[in-house]
């Protein structure tokens, strides 16, 4: 960064510059905007950060982003306790929600297995998971990781840890495209792909 910035502008675009899909050009045309916006967007998105932080708690069931534990849709007594889809992120819990054809609960991995990024199993709930079908008995897991061969990894290994468990083990459908993310993907197709899901 050149030496003639002002030190806070120079941390704002190096801590932009950390965020996926944000180049330090990105990075600088996003600070000097807010310091030429004069509506107070830059102390609203401070006040937006803190609350993020302050705010918001992990589901002590399923691991989801909320405002409360347990989440709202864990302590939702028309959920069907019994069905869990497991997912790789929060994003991909308002993807299956929005199709409407789900009315289990779930399960946030918080990523997907990734040796080569040093992704190993205990960075992630799959341990939370195998437990919480050990003691709470569903009747069917759902692994709805994405299609990629990351997800794919991933829900072969939580098959395999599943498979001393009196639990039926289904994968969505392969109506979604490979390489693609559940966050995007329509809801037609994810409707299909959760109806057409089968047994592994």
């Amino acid at each position: 960064m050149a030496q003639n910035l002002a030190k806070p502008v120079a941390d704002l675009i190096a801590a932009l510059s950390r965020l996926p899909g944000i180049g330090p050009k990105s990075a600088s045309r996003l600070t000097f905007y807010l310091l030429r916006e004069g509506d107070g967007l830059a102390l609203a998105l401070s006040d937006a950060l803190r609350a993020l932080h302050e705010g918001t708690v992990e589901c002590e069931r399923c691991f989801n982003i909320a405002e409360i534990s347990p989440c709202p849709i864990c302590a939702d007594p028309a959920r069907d306790q019994r069905m869990i889809c497991v997912v790789e992120d929060p994003l991909d819990v308002l993807a299956v929600e929005r199709t409407g054809a789900f009315r289990g609960v779930y399960h946030i991995l918080h990523g997907a297995l990734s040796p080569i990024d040093g992704v190993y199993p205990e960075k992630l709930r799959i341990a939370e998971l195998v437990d919480r079908v050990r003691t709470t008995h569903p009747r069917e897991v759902i692994l709805a990781t994405n299609p990629s061969l990351e997800g794919e990894n991933t829900a072969a290994y939580i098959h395999q840890q599943l498979a001393m468990a009196d639990v039926s083990v289904t994968r969505l459908a392969r109506g979604l495209p490979v390489g693609g993310d559940l966050e995007y993907t329509d809801e037609v197709t994810l409707s299909r792909a959760l109806e057409g899901r089968r047994a592994m």
